[in-house]
């Protein structure tokens, strides 16, 4: 039996799983299975690949996907290019155990945002430093739309404060991502400190986060009259691209 899996900490959010074996029960796939294994530290990889001999891949969420790039082997030009990783394809030969790195969540990401882009989406507001946002923020670069980091521990000169945040630019910044991790079930009451207020009908957010469905970011937006799209497509297609990967 292949196996496959997600690592991360905590993990009692992920939908990944449930993804999986749904897609192996519809595909008829029998002959793999997928689990979480969630490590209180990233040096625990090194461990759960000898005792999973039949570990042919796993997926990365936070906070692991910048820390996992020491123990790799080999990183995708893409994934380099990002400076993070979510994917990684395990191959095991006589010779030992190879580790290559790839980055999915940038397809996830670009496929799932440009069909609701509109052309004054020209500047947005990235919150959260992440290995997530890593990769938006290269997808933002690669669709020539500007943006800002914002962050709580923001210094105001190449990272905003989310304190800084005024009237003047959000209205200024009509995209808005969130790639923290606030907001998150079982979190379902917190958000990203932005001032909602000023939000309006022009303003598209996108919420990385698929479970809950509709963050408390996603819900104050809609109240507001923006545009709301959750993390779920991107789940989705980030998923099948991995599988590619793992099976090329």
């Amino acid at each position: 039996m292949r196996l496959f899996g997600l690592i991360g900490y905590p993990l009692s959010h992920s939908f990944s799983a449930k993804f999986f074996a749904e897609k192996f029960a519809a595909e008829g796939i029998s002959d793999a299975g997928y689990q979480l294994f969630p490590l209180e530290s990233i040096s625990e990889i090194t461990t759960l690949i000898a005792l999973q001999p039949d570990l042919q891949g796993f997926n990365i969420t936070i906070p692991y996907k910048v820390a996992i790039l020491p123990f790799l082997d080999h990183i995708s030009d893409a994934a380099k290019s990002v400076g993070a990783v979510n994917c990684v394809k395990i191959e095991r030969n006589e010779s030992g155990i190879t580790l290559t790195g790839h980055n999915t969540d940038v397809y996830g990401f670009r496929e799932s945002l440009t069909p609701v882009l509109k052309h004054i989406h020209k500047n947005a507001l990235v919150l959260g430093t992440g290995g997530a946002a890593k990769a938006v923020c290269y997808t933002l670069n690669e669709l020539g739309i500007n943006y800002t980091l914002v962050s709580r521990s923001g210094n105001g000169e190449s990272v905003l404060n989310y304190s800084q945040l005024s009237e003047r630019i959000i209205s200024g910044n009509l995209l808005i991502i969130n790639t923290s991790p606030v907001g998150t079930f079982p979190e379902v009451d917190k958000c990203p400190d932005i001032p909602y207020q000023f939000l309006g009908s022009k303003h598209l957010l996108f919420d990385l986060i698929y479970n809950p469905a509709e963050t408390k970011f996603l819900r104050l937006g809609r109240e507001a009259g923006a545009t709301t799209l959750n993390g779920a497509n991107m789940l989705v297609l980030q998923a099948e691209k991995s599988w590619e990967i793992w099976n090329a």
